[in-house]
């Protein structure tokens, strides 16, 4: 268990970096810096496959399949989702959409029949998860408090990043439970390879969403600087940066997780991605969070403490929970 925990912990540390990308080169399209971090993340993959080539020639044809699969929900179309929201409604607001994922998945894994894991009793559940959701419901109302405030705002605009932020929780509320039910289901797969070969799924769909936009770029009336745009230092830099640390070194800590926790439990630990998250925001916009943003910040680390104290039921012993 403690094991488990700190691996999630690493993996939400990462994965908070994703959140910079969008606010660091706001005017890059949100579908060039999907592509260009899921490319960077295939191409750092390459090298990590030929070390790893003896364990990617265990993997079957379906499993095959099943790492496109995830690769293309939980790394492309997640992503896609996730930089548009926060482009059109700034940092904090999709953090806390995409903050519901620890009870979303939390609710979503135990709800499911027939994975034959030991599911979480409702009733140890529902503190962690009332914890939580307080949290974010905190920092959400701050939020929405500061754009009710702001003369500028662009309600439309907001409206549609919060609608993109809600099809990013459905990608990655069905991307670790499916992930994590097949590392249980083969314990006797390395979660480092199994990461990698998500990359190696990762680089052919990026390799031609990336090619798709250069061709749209270019029949457009108004063209974007192709290949890298106008800052390809700072573009190049921060996809591969985020390629190792978010999509390869974060994928190999949650699958090191998902190996030793049940999915209802790692479905909360996802609170760190949204932690990290608002820490990058708020050091990116040099503001102190407000009390009430803080509040919200202890109830989820309470909830996520609460959550660790959780044992899963026996199966036997299933059809008793309540």
């Amino acid at each position: 268990m403690t094991a488990g925990f700190l691996f999630a912990l690493a993996a939400g540390l990462m994965w908070g970096l994703v959140f910079v990308g969008p606010l660091m080169l706001a005017e890059y399209p949100a579908t060039l810096q999907s592509f260009g971090r899921y490319l960077a993340f295939g191409l750092i993959a390459l090298p990590l496959a030929w070390f790893d080539r003896a364990r990617l020639r265990e993997l079957s044809r379906a499993d095959w399949v099943e790492a496109l699969k995830l690769a293309a929900v939980g790394n492309v179309v997640y992503y896609l989702f996730l930089a548009g929201a926060i482009q059109r409604a700034g940092g904090p607001l999709p953090t806390m959409i995409i903050g519901t994922l620890p009870v979303v998945i939390a609710i979503t894994a135990n709800l499911r029949r027939g994975t034959g894991e030991a599911r979480l009793p409702w009733r140890r559940m529902l503190p962690s998860l009332a914890l939580i959701a307080a949290g974010i419901g905190l920092v959400n109302h701050v939020e929405i408090t500061h754009l009710r405030h702001d003369a500028n705002a662009d309600l439309a605009r907001y409206a549609l990043g919060a609608l993109l932020a809600v099809g990013a929780v459905v990608c990655w509320t069905w991307y670790p439970i499916r992930n994590a039910e097949w590392l249980r289901a083969h314990p006797d797969r390395n979660p480092r390879s199994w990461a990698t070969a998500q990359g190696i799924a990762t680089l052919p769909l990026a390799l031609i969403g990336y090619a798709s936009v250069w061709l749209w770029s270019v029949a457009s009336a108004d063209p974007f600087p192709m290949p890298f745009g106008p800052r390809a230092g700072d573009f190049l830099l921060l996809m591969f940066a985020i390629g190792l640390f978010a999509s390869w070194l974060g994928t190999v800590c949650w699958n090191e997780a998902s190996q030793r926790l049940p999915p209802s439990l790692a479905g909360q630990l996802i609170v760190f991605e949204t932690l990290a998250a608002l820490a990058y925001a708020f050091v990116l916009r040099r503001q102190w969070p407000a009390p009430e943003t803080l509040m919200g910040i202890a109830l989820l680390v309470a909830g996520v403490l609460w959550a660790l104290r959780t044992r899963p039921e026996p199966l036997a012993a299933e059809g008793h929970a309540s």
